[in-house]
């Protein structure tokens, strides 16, 4: 195993704060193992006694509470969902190779990955604090504390309150079915399905509603989109928050030499926000004709989609290009370069595999 109960498979980026990706063989599972599921940390992993752990509500609500976590299992009801997650840095590398973005690690598709959650509904515990008139936002603060922020100071961000009382956003104490591991947010983290993997705070001590968006530096200076020459700062850009439709290759491999004739091509596209995947095309011709692939197994509005198709490839060099539609019938950018952004978020162009195939 690797560090924090990790998969040795996984593509560790940065040892301290902690942050790895999936690797690609453990991306074409319908769920991603506990162990191989992608970390994206800002600080170090912190130690968090379960026993005296409490959950404070409070900020524009009719009653603040303090809730342990065996009051959560007792006083509310138990909900499961199967829930995609993704790093809004997912892909960067591909805009990296463009142009280098200094001080951002070099994602690949693999700041994704999907599990079951198990836990309560925040509507719930936020019925029970009854939000004023004036909220409309809700915030969230974790134990960690991150050294890159200025000033140093916990991991937090918000989601509108209509998103927060939806029945999918889930406060979890487990994961895959088994409780929650320190690396992912233990003893409890939120899950906001749809929404960029920085919205799901790990180690979550504090809830906060609002009359306006958390203000801390990772909603109000880190998670935006810049333009392509814009300088990050306090409310530069747009904050980012629902997840872009995106798709990537997970077999064959770039690079990879294979027989001539039938391939398999698999992989995986998420809608994010409430679309859905509905549809992934695939052309081995540069993009002049294209093919439908099979869409595998439905697990929800809240999860990506795995896909596969035969294609027919003669002997020599090719790229597999991949497009993925949603159900508001928006599909992937064309090309990485109109993309780039001085962050290296929302890489969702249409991802681009090259290969050789050899005669018999």
């Amino acid at each position: 195993m690797g560090r924090y109960g990790t998969s040795v498979g996984m593509i560790v980026h940065e040892e301290q704060p902690f942050n790895a990706e999936t690797g690609l063989a453990s991306l074409t599972e319908s769920l991603t193992a506990t162990d191989a599921f992608y970390v994206r940390g800002h600080g170090a992993v912190p130690e968090v006694d379960p026993g005296a752990w409490r959950l404070r509500v409070h900020g524009a609500v009719e009653r603040e509470l303090d809730l342990s976590l065996a009051t959560l299992r007792e006083a509310f009801r138990e909900r499961e969902e199967i829930a995609t997650l993704q790093c809004a840095g997912n892909r960067r590398a591909g805009l990296i190779a463009i142009r280098d973005i200094p001080g951002e690690a070099p994602w690949g598709p693999g700041a994704t990955g999907t599990a079951t959650w198990t836990g309560v509904a925040l509507a719930d515990v936020l019925a029970l604090a009854g939000p004023l008139r004036e909220a409309a936002h809700v915030g969230f603060e974790g134990a960690d504390v991150s050294q890159e922020a200025e000033p140093a100071q916990r991991f937090g961000g918000s989601i509108p309150l209509d998103k927060a009382c939806r029945h999918e956003v889930l406060l979890a104490w487990a994961m895959n079915g088994e409780p929650l591991q320190p690396v992912h947010g233990a003893p409890l983290r939120l899950v906001v399905p749809g929404y960029i993997g920085a919205r799901s705070v790990k180690w979550l001590e504090r809830i906060e509603v609002r009359s306006t968006p958390w203000q801390g530096y990772f909603q109000n200076v880190v998670y935006r989109l810049l333009p392509e020459d814009g300088t990050p700062g306090p409310g530069a850009g747009m904050p980012l928050g629902l997840v872009a439709l995106n798709s990537d290759v997970l077999s064959p491999a770039e690079g990879d030499t294979l027989p001539a004739g039938p391939v398999e091509v698999r992989g995986y596209a998420f809608a994010g926000g409430e679309r859905y995947v509905a549809r992934v095309d695939v052309s081995i011709d540069g993009g002049t004709s294209w093919s439908q692939a099979e869409l595998l197994d439905d697990l929800g509005l809240w999860a990506w989609r795995h896909w596969r198709i035969t294609v027919d490839l003669a002997p020599g060099d090719h790229e597999i290009l991949v497009r993925a539609w949603d159900s508001s019938a928006a599909t992937q950018p064309e090309h990485e370069a109109a993309l780039w952004n001085p962050k290296g978020y929302v890489n969702n162009a249409r991802p681009r595999v090259r290969v050789h195939a050899a005669d018999g």
